[in-house]
């Protein structure tokens, strides 16, 4: 791409806003704990967003398809900021919990929505290289973030730090504000949407998806992977802490580093993207992702543990980029956001499922030995998938010139 100032404008605005959403997470948990002195508070924080999901996902895509996703991705983002910015004034916990319920409906429009905007904004030939450096700002953000965080609050409070999430919403608007539109027509006045559009939009899901076969072979399999390793994210502490026996200082030094070698991933994927196949990028990517969970869950102490996590951070950059690429190849733009809406609410329902039994078996069995368990079927399904990629018959869906499949 010769002139990469929008693709620029627009890595610095999510960049700002993933960095703001670190500093938020740490530090709205912290409120809240300090406003009930309750866990189970807490962890009430962590069922919202799977019930925004829930909530809007099954019409949320209908109304992106329709909608110019440039106003669409400003209006959510000073939506968001503006709602985050009370949460300091509300002293209810209840009053809390409504508002961060309505900032994740609202940002439910925001993922897809972006998707779509960079399939139409970035050449097919720039995106896996564009998704690299995307996935290099989050890990940035993820390195960056909590250790910033860590010293606002001691200098400032945990309010500060809100205020300062609220400000990044709107200065990542402003970013998408310089950006141009890439919707060719867009009804100024959109119909309402009504459940007869709703049963015609998933019927057009459904009816790419059926035909889309060996995308949706690449996609269940990849996502059946992915999906058994967030589960298994959900027992990483226990494992720490329990069965490693582990100290919180050790934990974050395995966190921190986790994020050092998922930079180093995102930028090395960025450097060689246009001399390493897309198949590698998801099928081995995803399958040495699996394997890092497999070692990880192995491990016997600090140092095979945080290697085994920065060889799993490392990897899982190359596979979110690959898996990324493939997306906005294979999907029509048209459909795009009805379909990673339609996806995404799928997802959260399996990712609670998986982690729910996941939780159950640690507690039949041993946590090493269920988290093993998990880590074999991931292994599998990765194992299955680079084995799929990488049939010669299937080398024309991964051309980097192709817009859809």
């Amino acid at each position: 791409m010769k002139n990469w100032k929008y693709p620029f404008l627009l890595l610095a605005g999510i960049g700002v806003s993933y960095l703001g959403n670190w500093i938020y997470l740490i530090a709205i948990n912290l409120s809240i704990l300090d406003l009930t002195g309750s866990a189970a508070a807490v962890a009430g924080l962590y069922v919202i967003r799977p019930i925004a999901i829930l909530i809007t996902n099954t019409w949320s895509g209908s109304v992106i398809d329709r909608t110019n996703k440039r106003k669409l991705m400003i209006g959510v983002d000073v939506i968001r900021g503006l709602l985050v910015f009370l949460i300091p004034f509300i002293g209810s916990l209840w009053v809390i919990y409504f508002l961060l319920l309505l900032i994740n409906i609202v940002g439910a429009f925001f993922g897809p929505s972006s998707s779509v905007y960079i399939t139409k904004l970035i050449p097919a030939s720039d995106r896996k290289r564009f998704n690299s450096l995307m996935s290099m700002t989050s890990s940035g953000a993820f390195l960056l973030g909590p250790a910033l965080t860590g010293v606002l609050i001691m200098l400032v409070g945990t309010e500060l730090c809100i205020f300062i999430n609220a400000a990044t919403f709107l200065v990542c608007a402003f970013f998408i504000y310089l950006l141009p539109d890439v919707d060719d027509f867009v009804k100024e006045k959109r119909d309402p949407i009504t459940w007869s559009m709703l049963v015609g939009d998933w019927r057009i899901v459904r009816q790419f998806a059926v035909g889309a076969t060996f995308f949706m072979t690449v996609y269940l399999l990849f996502q059946g992977a992915m999906l058994t390793g967030f589960a298994l994210d959900s027992q990483e502490v226990t494992f720490i802490k329990q069965h490693l026996l582990l100290t919180d200082q050790e934990y974050g030094w395995i966190v921190s580093l986790t994020g050092l070698g998922a930079l180093g991933g995102a930028g090395v994927a960025a450097i060689v993207a246009n001399r390493v196949s897309l198949r590698f990028y998801i099928g081995g990517g995803m399958l040495l992702t699996s394997l890092g969970y497999l070692l990880f869950y192995s491990s016997i102490g600090f140092w095979t543990a945080t290697l085994s996590f920065v060889f799993l951070g490392f990897f899982m950059a190359f596979a979110n980029t690959g898996y990324a690429t493939f997306f906005q190849q294979s999907v029509p733009v048209e459909i795009m956001g009805r379909f990673g809406s339609i996806a995404e609410m799928l997802q959260a329902i399996v990712q609670i499922v998986l982690t729910l039994i996941l939780g159950v078996a640690a507690d039949w069995f041993t946590i090493q030995t269920a988290c093993i368990a998990f880590c074999s079927v991931g292994v599998v399904l990765a194992a299955v998938l680079f084995i799929t990629v990488l049939l010669p018959s299937k080398q024309v869906h991964f051309s980097e010139g192709k817009l859809e499949a």
